[in-house]
């Protein structure tokens, strides 16, 4: 195979078999030999590296492979940051994976760039994703967030990201749970089962499911009396909840068969592994209840709808889902608070001579 490369240099040894060397871009004296042949799978990488006048080894870890002040170097340095926060649980394996998946696309069509990349490739990326606007919009989210830690980092000086709009408008998110949701799935999930304990878990503490596959009885805790529940979210920026135990949810986490680490074990007596595994899990369990459609997520909207109907705060609301701002828990208030302002009101037209 014979590539027509800028800069490659195939040279026959005294042996009779051939070395690559490559010219440095913009110095044609220097030469880099490269320490792989073509049909290597990283050669294009040596090349590269080479072109710049860095030469590499096939052992070279990823982000030496890398161009240095590339993309693809800002990637893989703050991937393997994310990697580190995820095993001292300072993040969420579930951004990790999905951060991954939209790192490698932008890699793809942008690694080889430098990263001072204009907002308006970041527009041209985006609008290149139309037909799919949700991952479109996470895409762009993927790389602020790529450039707010190299910025931290000090390793850029510019997100590019910064101001580009969402371009999904969205349906609300996931359904919020009617009563009426709730109850069918009861009755067919009885008591004492893991689905009706996952509903009632997710009902009673309003958690996440990446929390909830970590629940279990290690945080409980007394006081005054009163037995609680304490953990600290995984979801970045969120503030610890410690919340009552209700009777409800003590009924259910203690009417199981098996008793493990965490509250929800799957079929073998396990913690599920990740949220995925749990989240899948449990839109089967939503199906064979008649509730297609219906999301973990939606349960957590649901209990925030309805402790603003019984008259809770946003502030309260805010203590129970781990919100640190108050204008998230606000859209559980804002309908319920403007309806009981309407209503008062219109009662002062009620003795109105008409």
């Amino acid at each position: 195979m014979k590539l027509e490369l800028p800069g490659l240099l195939r040279e026959r040894l005294p042996s009779g078999g051939f070395r690559y060397r490559v010219r440095v871009e913009g110095n044609k004296r220097q030469r880099i030999r490269l320490n792989v042949d073509l049909n290597h799978p990283e050669f294009m990488e040596h090349y590269r590296a080479a072109r710049r006048g860095i030469q590499l080894t096939p052992e070279s870890p990823a982000e030496d492979r890398a161009i240095r002040g590339s993309i693809d170097w800002l990637v893989i340095k703050h991937l393997a940051d994310l990697e580190k926060r995820v095993k001292a649980e300072q993040a969420s394996p579930l951004t990790l994976k999905k951060r991954t998946g939209l790192m490698a696309k932008f890699r793809a069509e942008y690694g080889e760039y430098s990263l001072d990349m204009p907002a308006t490739k970041v527009v041209e990326l985006r609008d290149s994703m139309m037909d799919t606007p949700a991952a479109a919009d996470s895409m762009v989210e993927a790389i602020r967030s790529l450039y707010r830690w190299g910025c931290e980092a000090g390793l850029c000086d510019i997100n590019p990201a910064i101001g580009v709009a969402k371009i999904d408008k969205g349906k609300g998110g996931a359904t919020p749970w009617t009563a009426d949701d709730l109850r069918k799935f009861r009755e067919h999930h009885k008591a004492g089962t893991t689905p009706h304990l996952a509903l009632t878990l997710f009902m009673f503490t309003a958690c996440r499911i990446g929390d909830a596959i970590r629940l279990g009885r290690c945080h409980e805790f007394q006081r005054d009396g009163i037995r609680g529940l304490a953990w600290q979210p995984a979801k970045r920026g969120s503030a610890k909840v410690e919340i009552p135990m209700l009777p409800p949810l003590y009924r259910a986490t203690r009417a199981g068969a098996v008793i493990g680490d965490t509250y929800l074990l799957n079929n073998k007596g396990k913690p599920f592994s990740s949220p995925d595994s749990l989240g899948q899990m449990f839109r089967r369990w939503c199906g064979e209840a008649g509730l297609k459609g219906r999301s973990s997520h939606g349960i957590r909207k649901a209990a925030g709808h309805l402790l603003a109907q019984e008259g809770c705060s946003q502030y309260q609301i805010m203590s129970i889902h781990g919100h640190t701002q108050a204008q998230t828990s606000e859209i559980y208030t804002k309908g319920v608070e403007r309806w009981r302002m309407a209503s008062d009101a219109m009662k002062r037209l009620e003795g109105m001579d008409w």
